[in-house]
């Protein structure tokens, strides 16, 4: 369980940040850079919610619960270390991603196929959907970035990949099931 009593601590006054093995790293640590960017996310997605309803408004409350769980996985190195932690780690398992690929199936079974890009826009839930999206592959080059150079569990970065896509399909589910989709027309302005 999570307590916190105090909100400032004064221990990054100096540049650095405590991981959730202990550990002190520098704010701009490829690993706090991969997690922040999913805390980023998950503020963009509540602004989303804001205009969300039913199914939609549910799902992106899952999702909110996962990104916590993915900031947990990538803050905490050395998986191969896992079993040696004094609790239980939080990591992203196989099946949060199979969840998505559901729901994006689901969404994806009924919008007409696309002939053209699209704008973000139509509806306010939307065009927050698409920024979400864009966020999301932001946080996605970040935790490649970090598997590149450390430890990072292979089911969380899958998890951003398939999270871009379902901000994608759900963007346009709320664009009246594609209905209220902008089209990209090359050249128009020319």
């Amino acid at each position: 369980m999570v307590v916190l009593n105090r909100i400032y601590t004064r221990t990054g006054d100096k540049g650095e940040t405590a991981l959730s093995d202990g550990q002190r790293v520098p704010k701009h640590s490829l690993r706090v850079e991969a997690y922040g960017t999913v805390d980023e996310l998950n503020a963009t997605l509540g602004l989303a919610r804001l205009h969300a309803s039913g199914d939609l408004a549910a799902q992106i409350a899952v999702i909110q619960n996962d990104l916590f769980d993915l900031g947990a996985d990538l803050s905490r190195p050395q998986m191969d270390r896992d079993a040696d932690a004094p609790y239980p780690v939080l990591r992203i398992i196989e099946s949060q991603v199979q969840r998505l690929e559901t729901e994006i199936d689901a969404m994806n079974a009924g919008l007409s196929p696309l002939r053209s890009f699209i704008l973000p826009g139509g509806s306010a839930l939307s065009a927050h959907l698409h920024l979400c999206r864009t966020v999301a592959r932001r946080a996605e080059r970040a935790a490649v970035a970090l598997a590149a150079h450390e430890d990072a569990n292979p089911a969380a970065l899958k998890y951003l990949n398939r999270l871009s896509d379902w901000l994608f399909v759900a963007g346009r589910v709320a664009n009246d099931m594609g209905a209220q989709d902008i089209l990209w027309v090359p050249g128009a302005s020319r």
